[in-house]
């Protein structure tokens, strides 16, 4: 399978995701919530600093339900009204969901 390069918006939205996760993680360790969410720390650090943009829903779910998060509160946090600004049929994540 052939990975398609991440489009602006998406890199944006994993910067938002990580700076989300790294709030609410607090003054908890990165490896606490990392062993509680069975992901590796350098996964979570990946993650938090916005360089895996489009990490999987359970790895997401995982670390969201140890820090106390809703689903809906993260979708909220990293799909803004700006998602309007995507480029339609060019944006991998509508390209995705359209498949």
């Amino acid at each position: 399978m052939v990975r398609l390069p991440l489009t602006p918006a998406e890199v944006e939205r994993g910067r938002r995701l990580g700076a989300a996760l790294r709030r609410a993680r607090g003054a908890r360790s990165m490896l606490d919530v990392a062993l509680e969410a069975h992901v590796s720390p350098e996964t979570l650090r990946k993650i938090e600093s916005g360089r895996v943009a489009t990490p999987a829903f359970q790895t997401v779910a995982a670390i969201a339900a140890v820090l106390g998060l809703s689903l809906d509160a993260v979708w909220a946090e990293i799909f803004r009204p700006e998602h309007d600004e995507h480029s339609g049929p060019t944006c991998n994540t509508c390209r995705q969901l359209a498949s």
